[in-house]
């Protein structure tokens, strides 16, 4: 038998969620097997597999011995420097700015990472215990590509990723990015849309002006902030967040990203000796509703500082 009780960071979820998380060495078979017999329990009473679990809650499993094990929490994260660049923090959320070269996952052939960073910082300030834990632990709440910088949000609670990833999906979140093109888009200003698709093997995507089976909607805002030669510094406003969505998309219109190996100008990129895609995800704004927990956030504009590509080709044009 196993007794889980039920913190903050554990309540929200569906039983069969919870479980799945905090017993890992329990077959996914076998659960819902144990749930269907009543042998799963909420508060001492019969529950089903969509019950969702409240803070307080005793959560009772009744399963042999050598498939109730403790948990086994990854301490790799310690391994990691615990070095982030804050641009804001309170007891809910933390923004940091990720250089380039740094993954925002683990699970590449790159050890260190910026989630494992986050927590092993967090564990220092003693607001991340993992013993205490039975289901969650710190995330990033989007991510950006390896050779991408600026600004990502982490949750520090289970509460504040809902909150944020339930913005994401509503467009309550906006992300905003700073680039170099190369070459001027079509306008100093304008909102394009067009369909995207992954190809997961080659993780490349396409963009297409018309609907086609298999491509999902994009939309994006463009403005052009400074042009020097044949390079623009462009802000972007995502609307979706598709892979790879602003580098393809604005090399769809013709003017992909400085630096950009996959769909950028390889020939200028060389030129220029540039290797890495000048693109930065430069601020964010949310917009969540007055009911949520985090609604003050739309009180806040948090920046990242300007990046070297920005400063480099263009630091005398903004001063």
């Amino acid at each position: 038998m196993k007794k889980f009780l039920i913190n903050d960071n554990d309540s929200g979820q569906r039983v069969d969620k919870f479980l799945s998380k905090a017993m890992p060495q329990l077959p996914k078979s076998m659960m819902y097997r144990l749930i269907r017999k009543k042998d799963v329990k909420v508060n001492g009473k019969r529950c089903e597999i969509s019950t969702k679990l409240s803070a307080g809650d005793e959560l009772t499993v009744y399963v042999k011995d050598e498939l109730a094990g403790e948990k086994q929490h990854d301490m790799s994260f310690l391994n990691v420097p615990s070095d982030l660049d804050i641009v804001y923090e309170d007891d809910n959320i933390i923004i940091v700015n990720k250089p380039v070269g740094l993954d925002s996952h683990s699970g590449s052939s790159f050890t260190d990472n910026l989630v494992d960073r986050i927590r092993h910082y967090l564990y220092e300030k003693k607001e991340y215990a993992p013993d205490s834990e039975s289901s969650f632990s710190p995330a990033v709440c989007s991510r950006l590509d390896r050779n991408t910088c600026g600004l990502v949000t982490a949750a520090k609670t289970a509460e504040a990723l809902r909150e944020i990833n339930a913005a994401i999906r509503s467009g309550k979140m906006t992300k905003i990015y700073h680039c170099i093109t190369v070459g001027r888009p079509p306008q100093d200003e304008g909102i394009i849309e067009a369909y995207h698709k992954k190809e997961e093997s080659r993780n490349l995507v396409k963009i297409s002006d018309t609907p086609l089976d298999d491509y999902k909607p994009i939309k994006t805002g463009y403005k052009v902030l400074a042009v020097k030669g044949n390079i623009s510094l462009v802000e972007i406003t995502l609307y979706t967040g598709r892979t790879h969505q602003i580098r393809a998309h604005m090399a769809h219109i013709g003017a992909p990203v400085l630096g950009d190996g996959k769909y950028g100008n390889v020939a200028v990129n060389k030129r220029m000796n540039v290797f890495r895609q000048a693109l930065c995800a430069y601020s964010v704004m949310f917009e969540l509703d007055e009911s949520s927990p985090l609604s003050y956030l739309r009180n806040i504009s948090p920046q990242a500082p300007a990046p070297d590509f920005e400063k480099r080709f263009f630091g005398d044009q903004l001063g």
